[in-house]
This record gives C-alpha cells, sequence and structure tokens, in this order.
C-alpha cells in the first residue's frame, strides 16, 4: 500500500512538473495571492475602509508581478526602487485629479516614459509598470489630496507585502528554479516516450493522431530546454557544471526526436520526413505492409525496451538502482554494438539503434543532474559508454565565442522609442475617445491600449491581442455579473473571490491572453462591487472601453512609425537563416577537422532566433485570417525552418564528439558537401532581404555523390558516417525546399 501510494504521488508530481515547468506559472499566482492576502491582512487591522483595500490589494499586485528579474539581490534593489515611483505617481495623480488636461498631458507623458524605459532592461520595465499601474489605480479608486497620505501608508503596506511574499512566503532561488526545470524535462522527456509506445501501437487509422502526440511532445521537450538553457547561467554557478548540463539536456532532446522519427518510419513503408514532426497536417509515409508488425517477437522486445527506457528515465538516482534496473540499462545499452541487435527488418533494427543511443543520452543526464552511479554492475557496453562520457565531459570547455559588434540603432528606429511614441498616441486617442464614452471611467480605453503593445513587436501582432483581449473581456463581464450576484457586498468573500481570479489570471496568462482578460475582467465586476459602483451599464462601458482603447492602438500601430507583420517577419527570417547558416558552417568546419568551436551556444541561438519568428507569426496564422493561402504558407516555412533548426542542432552535437567518440572522425571532405548548403541559405537570406545581388538556389545531386570517393575498400563506416551524412543531406532538401515558399530562384540542375 505504502510502495502504491508513493508511486501515485511520483505521478502527480511528475504530471505537475511536466504541466508547469519549474512550477513558474504557480509560483507567480501564489506569490501575488500571498502579497494581497499579507496586505488586506494588515490594512484590516489598521481599520482601512473598502477604497483603501482595494488600492492596497492593486498595488500589492503590482509591486508583484512587475519584478521580473531572475537574481534575488536585483529583485530586492528593484522593489526598494519602486516604492518612491509609486509614492511619486500617487501623489501627482492626486495633485493631478482636478486639473483635467494637465491630468491628462501627465499621464500621456508618464505612458511614453514607462514605454521608453524598457530600453534600460527588466528594472526599467519594472520601474515604468509601477509608474503607469499606479496612476491608474488612483484614478480607479478615486485618490485625492485630503487623502493622499493614507494611501501613501497603503502602498508602503503593498511594497512590504509583497517583499515578505516574494522572499519569505513563496521563496524562489535561481537553483531551485533550474532544478525543477530539470525535473520537468524528465517528466516531458517520458511522457515523449508514452507517446511515442502509443505510436508503435496505434491501429492504421490511429497513426494520425498517435503522430500529432509525438509531435506535440516533441515540441514540449523543445521548450524545457530551451527554457533550461535560459537559466543556466544563473542556476548553475561552475561554468564547467552548467556546459554539461546544457550538452546532456541537447543530447536527451536530440537522441528523443530522433527516435520517434525512427519509429515513425518503422511504422510505414517508406522513410519518414523529418517535416512529419514540425508540419501538423503533413502527410505522413506512404500506407504499405508494416514492418515491425511482421516480426511479432521484434514487436514486443521493442516494447518492453521502450518501457524500460521511460522507466530509466523517470527513476530518480537516489532512489537507487537495484540489480535489475542495471540490467535493463545495460541490455539497451547493448543495442549500440551491432551485434547486439535483435533479428528484425532493417527499419526495426534502426528503432533499436536509436534505443539504444537513447538510453545513452539518459545515461549521460542521470549523471549531470544526478552526480556518479553505481558501476558495480556494468557489462562492457555500459562501461564504454561510460568511458565515452566522461571523455565527453573532460573536454568540454569550448573555445570562447566571438563577440560581434552589433548594430546600433538610435532615433525612432530604436524599437523602445518607435513602441513609446506609438503608445503615447494611440493613448491620447483612447483618452479623448474614453472621455467622450464617459467622463468618469475613460481610463480603462486607456489601459488597454497600454497593454496592446505590451510584448508586440507588429501591426498584426498587436491586431490579434486586441482581438484576444475583448473576446475576453466580454465573456468575463458575463462572469462578473454572476459573481457580483452571488457575493453581493459581503466584503471578505468578495476579496476570497477576487483572490482566486487573480491567482487563475497570473497562472494561465503564458498559456491564455483570452483566460488572463477573462479573470481580470471577472474580477474587476466583484471589486465594482465592494466599491458600491457596480452596474451592469458600468460592465457595458468596460466592453466599450476595452474595444476603443483596441481600436486607438491599432491606429497608432498602422499609422504612426508602422512595423508591417511582413517586415517584421522577414527580419526575423533572416536572423533564423543567419544562424542557421553560423551553424551549419561551423559544424562542419569542425567536422572536416577545424578547432572546436562552442556549437551548442550557437544552435541555442538558432533555437531562440526560431522560436522568435514562431512568435511573430501568430497574426499570419491565426484560425480567423482570411488569407488562407498565405496562413499555409507561413506554417510551412516554419515547419521547414523547425526541419532545418534539428538537424544543424544534430550536427552540432555529433561534431563535439569528434574528440571523444570512436565511430567519429574528422572528413575535410565535408567542406564540398557543405559548401552548397551554406550557398542556398546565403542566396535565400538575399532573396528575404532583397538585396540587389542576389543568387540563384542551386539543386543537384545528393551530399554523398558530392563527396569525392575514397579508396577501394574503404568500409562503410569509415572517416564519416552515415548519420552526419543523413543530416546533411536532409538538411539540404530542406533548404533547397525553403525555396519554393519564399519565392526565391532556383537554379535549373545541371
Amino acid at each position: 500500500m505504502r510502495a502504491a501510494a508513493r508511486a501515485f504521488g511520483a505521478r502527480v508530481r511528475d504530471r505537475v512538473a511536466a504541466s508547469d515547468p519549474g512550477l513558474l506559472r504557480l509560483a507567480a499566482g501564489l506569490r501575488t495571492v500571498g502579497a494581497i492576502a499579507l496586505t488586506l491582512a494588515v490594512l484590516s487591522l489598521l481599520g482601512a475602509d473598502v477604497s483603501h483595500l482595494v488600492a492596497g490589494a492593486i498595488a500589492a499586485m503590482v509591486a508583484t508581478f512587475a519584478v521580473r528579474e531572475k537574481q534575488r539581490d536585483r529583485q530586492a534593489v528593484t522593489l526598494v526602487m519602486g516604492l518612491p515611483v509609486a509614492l511619486a505617481s500617487v501623489s501627482l495623480a492626486a495633485l493631478l485629479s482636478s486639473r483635467l488636461l494637465a491630468g491628462d498631458l501627465f499621464f500621456v507623458a508618464l505612458i511614453f516614459c514607462a514605454v521608453y524605459g524598457r530600453r534600460f532592461g527588466d528594472r526599467g520595465t519594472a520601474l515604468g509598470l509601477i509608474g503607469f499601474q499606479v496612476y491608474f489605480m488612483s484614478l480607479f479608486v478615486g485618490v485625492g489630496t485630503s487623502s493622499l497620505l493614507g494611501y501613501h501608508g497603503v502602498i508602503a503596506v503593498a511594497f512590504a507585502g509583497s517583499a515578505a511574499a516574494r522572499f519569505v512566503l513563496v521563496p524562489q532561488t535561481p537553483t531551485g528554479i533550474l532544478l525543477r526545470l530539470r525535473q520537468a524535462f524528465r517528466a516531458r522527456l517520458a511522457q515523449l516516450l508514452d507517446a511515442q509506445l502509443e505510436l508503435l501501437d496505434a491501429a492504421p487509422d490511429d497513426v494520425a493522431k498517435a503522430v500529432a502526440q509525438v509531435r506535440e511532445g516533441t515540441a514540449r521537450l523543445h521548450e524545457t530546454a530551451m527554457m533550461i538553457q535560459g537559466r543556466l547561467d544563473e542556476g548553475t554557478p561552475d561554468e564547467a557544471v552548467a556546459r554539461l548540463v546544457q550538452r546532456r539536456i541537447a543530447d536527451a532532446e536530440i537522441a528523443a526526436e530522433r527516435l520517434g522519427l525512427l519509429l515513425l518510419t518503422a511504422r510505414s513503408a517508406e522513410r519518414a520526413d523529418t517535416l512529419t514532426m514540425h508540419l501538423p497536417g503533413a502527410p505522413l509515409p506512404g500506407s504499405g505492409p508494416l514492418p515491425v508488425r511482421d516480426e511479432k517477437e521484434a514487436l514486443d522486445t521493442l516494447r518492453r525496451d521502450l518501457q524500460a527506457l521511460r522507466l530509466l528515465v523517470r527513476r530518480p538516482a537516489e532512489a537507487g538502482s537495484g540489480t535489475a534496473l542495471s540490467h535493463v540499462r545495460n541490455r539497451l545499452l547493448g543495442y549500440r554494438e551491432e551485434e547486439n541487435l535483435p533479428k528484425a527488418p532493417p527499419a526495426a533494427q534502426d528503432v533499436f539503434r536509436g534505443v539504444g543511443e537513447a538510453a545513452r543520452a539518459v545515461l549521460g543526464l542521470r549523471i549531470a543532474l544526478d552526480g556518479p552511479q553505481d558501476e558495480s554492475d556494468d557489462s562492457p557496453e555500459t562501461a564504454r559508454s561510460r568511458e565515452e562520457l566522461d571523455a565527453e565531459d573532460a573536454a568540454i570547455g569550448g573555445a570562447e565565442e566571438d563577440e560581434g559588434t552589433a548594430e546600433q540603432v538610435t532615433g525612432l528606429r530604436r524599437p523602445t522609442t518607435r513602441a513609446a511614441v506609438q503608445v503615447a498616441v494611440g493613448s491620447a486617442l483612447a483618452i479623448v475617445g474614453g472621455e467622450l464614452l464617459s467622463s468618469n471611467r475613460w481610463y480603462w480605453a486607456v489601459l488597454t491600449c497600454w497593454i496592446v503593445f505590451i510584448n508586440t513587436a507588429s501591426t498584426g501582432e498587436i491586431l490579434v491581442k486586441g482581438y484576444r483581449r475583448l473576446l475576453g473581456t466580454v465573456l468575463g463581464v458575463v462572469a462578473g455579473i454572476v459573481l457580483a450576484g452571488l457575493v453581493g457586498h459581503h466584503t471578505w468573500t468578495a476579496f476570497a473571490v477576487v483572490l482566486l481570479c487573480v491567482f487563475a489570471m497570473f497562472y494561465t496568462a503564458p498559456l491564455s491572453y483570452t483566460l488572463m482578460s477573462f479573470f481580470v475582467t471577472a474580477a474587476l465586476g466583484v471589486l465594482y462591487t465592494l466599491l458600491h459602483t457596480y452596474s451592469l451599464s458600468v460592465l457595458v462601458l468596460r466592453v466599450e472601453e476595452t474595444a476603443l482603447g483596441a481600436a486607438c492602438g491599432i491606429v497608432a500601430a498602422a499609422l504612426v512609425l508602422p512595423v508591417h507583420t511582413d517586415r517584421r517577419t522577414n527580419e526575423l527570417l533572416t536572423a533564423v537563416l543567419d544562424r542557421l547558416a553560423d551553424v551549419t558552417e561551423a559544424s562542419v568546419e569542425q567536422l572536416s577537422g577545424a578547432p572546436p568551436a562552442d556549437l551548442l551556444d550557437r544552435a541555442r541561438d538558432l533555437d531562440q532566433a526560431l522560436a522568435d519568428l514562431r512568435a511573430a507569426t501568430q497574426p499570419l496564422i491565426h484560425p480567423v485570417t482570411p488569407l488562407r493561402t498565405r496562413r499555409d504558407t507561413a506554417r510551412y516555412v516554419v515547419a521547414l525552418l523547425e526541419t532545418c533548426a534539428y538537424h544543424a542542432r544534430s550536427l552540432a552535437a555529433t561534431a563535439e564528439l569528434l574528440p571523444t567518440h570512436p565511430s567519429i572522425a574528422a572528413d575535410p571532405r565535408l567542406r564540398r558537401a557543405g559548401q552548397r548548403i551554406r550557398h542556398n541559405i546565403g542566396a535565400i537570406t538575399a532573396h528575404v532581404a532583397r538585396e540587389a545581388d542576389a543568387v540563384e538556389v542551386v539543386a543537384g545531386p545528393s551530399i554523398a555523390a558530392l563527396l569525392e570517393p575514397g579508396r577501394p575498400g574503404t568500409p562503410r563506416y569509415g572517416r564519416v558516417t552515415d548519420r552526419v551524412l543523413r543530416h546533411l543531406q536532409r538538411l539540404d532538401e530542406a533548404v533547397v525546399g525553403l525555396a519554393r515558399p519564399l519565392g526565391a530562384p532556383v537554379a535549373p540542375p545541371r
């Protein structure tokens, strides 16, 4: 019974860790709710009225979510600096409350400064956010000069409550966050293996659904790997350990994605295209006899081995290994030797090889994350894998990457300056239009205009964000009507509902902006009830002001220093292609015998650039877009780029094995094989950038055919492995495939 309870608890922890990597959303929600609850408790003990309680709740929420820095000492400094900014903001709001024109002009100037402050990093962003939101809070509760001193005290209590929640109630350290992210990576890796098991056993009619689950699991694993990459510097003080963890995470991610492709190939009548794993709705490989199913014994063995691999991922080192687990590990690692492969069709044998490489990656991951392992029951194959991992660990150090000089963008071309001007113009329009709708609640239009510009960089992104906010607001009004009727004027019941809405708002914010807006509006309906200003007309006005603010933001973005979606995506596409060329060239050079370079960092830069492009294309692929052809093209291009990034990551990881891996050796012939890929990436980049001297994309014979023939008698697994050639070939095909949807000229084959 106790063992079953422990197993159930482990499954629950894995599920929670996988759904919320690092527990970042949970911590954000709990921290904000804790800050508000502490503030309300202190203010109630001091006898504060409802208006002061509402102001304290808003100020505590702002002080908590505005501070986003990763280091605790920097968080403390920003919080301390934010208090005088908040006090100054509420004071100016009170002094200007009776001067309509001066107050409006100052509000626009404050908005400009708050957005412009983003150029100074997280601290500038936080201080600007505090200044704006506290000014808005002053308008919401009606702060006047006669009550100013009391609100100063409320804000001080709110900041103290925020500090207590951040550093005492829900403390988060970079080391602790990184530890939980590593647990999330393990949990998501196990979930991906579950999806791959379902793909293995799926009926022919269910293969498409199983592939979609594998695709989603692969994307979620990659997302967690990127989150770990972003936290390594702060969470791991030892640079060597950080690089080791980075390497092992990358190995496990690549091995897991490759295993999924091999499984799909084994389930099909032809080799699976990598694009299938990156493009929803992509055609599956042609139907035909299922080679794995022709050998029941091989199928049973493969199913058992995938389950064993999943067990290795989920079983932490501190739980003890035991003879049985050691036997499982030894068997899986044995598949790295040709003589240990089961009798099966070639496609199925490739899957067993993939299982062996994945087991090696999991072993390296366990050593990097959990420390040295028990080696008493090692088989010769396991001992060899450990020696390879030890040699790789000793070789990790890498050359320092040269820091390029970034182009200095000044004036109105700087994104922060452009955004500040756009928001200021949009807010001025929102003030004028909002006061025409309501002289008392015009600030809701300004708030919406402000929010739609946060974390957006193009007109299309602002349009989509405004639509989502309006939809969430409309649905939230309905919920607000229901909640206001339920809580009535029961103060503490209402505040409890508000706390639940605030938690849900922060927990769902990274997942859905519409849901976040829904919970914000629902909470406001309850707050209006507390302030005795609730009515159906007020909530309807809230929708009208939201629509007006979104419209003003869109108009400002479209007419004032506009950044069109096409221009934005082309800039990001060029950045992705530049980084793809950088990773490919460096990997091919190292595989050809050049000195070691920092390949994994370059690969992660490529991944980050691709993530930025994927976010920027959201307006193009939104379900409501009327331009269907353009939407399909954008999806196809992003999927092709994800395919390129996968093969580039794999080449980079293979190149870093050169000093230690016995079956991989430098081969100068690879330089010739990589020349065409580099040329084609450059040709597509020049076409996207509309350069006058753009050249044509060159298609031709396979990469293997470009290599000079070796001497007679050269073994198949000689100086260049089949895997390297396969990645180069697939990368070459994907790059040439980019030319058609992007309209780049292609030279006829010679």
